[in-house]
């Protein structure tokens, strides 16, 4: 994250986003710990080892064991990226028309066009009450670690944020 070159990165996940940082960044995120690792815990991601901080300081809870600390994108349900056609298909299917639907969902019929077009993601409420009254899934799972890897980047392995952004410009 500072740019510092390290021959031993540490991977931390940072808002859903892994990354291979220098031990002065480890604190940016949570560490990601892999199946070699010598903890004896079973636990995918931890604040440290053996129990300390990455301050160097002992973090205990009243079991004695070492405080977890998780990551909020794990345990969210991920939209599909086709979300706009299976509202449309099951509203098809339904025989409503987009007013219809708004009607019996009690929210605007702007919102329904905008959904189909895919110009705005539903809230969770909306999005339950499209589950409920269409019978269609909306979401892929929670924490699915099926991520692609990406194979951008320089000849070395090593990435900075400029072989990931995109500029609009």
């Amino acid at each position: 994250m500072c740019g510092a070159e390290t021959s031993s990165p540490t991977t931390i996940k940072v808002e859903g986003a892994k990354l291979d940082v220098c031990t002065n960044c480890t604190d940016f995120g949570t560490e990601v710990k892999t199946a070699d690792s010598s903890s004896s815990t079973s636990t995918k991601y931890s604040t440290g080892s053996s129990g300390s901080t990455p301050s160097g300081g002992s973090t205990s809870s009243s079991s004695g064991g070492s405080r977890q600390r998780s990551d909020m994108f794990d345990e969210m349900d991920e939209i599909v990226t086709d979300y706009d056609e299976r509202i449309r298909a099951a509203r098809e299917s339904e025989g409503l028309s987009q007013s219809e639907l708004a009607n019996k969902l009690n929210e605007k019929a702007s919102l329904i066009r905008k959904l189909e077009r895919g110009d705005t993601l539903p809230s969770d409420e909306v999005q339950s009450k499209l589950e409920r009254h269409l019978g269609v899934a909306l979401t892929g799972g929670a924490g699915s670690d099926d991520d692609t890897e990406w194979d951008g980047g320089s000849s070395s392995g090593s990435y900075t944020l400029g072989d990931v952004v995109k500029r609009k410009d």
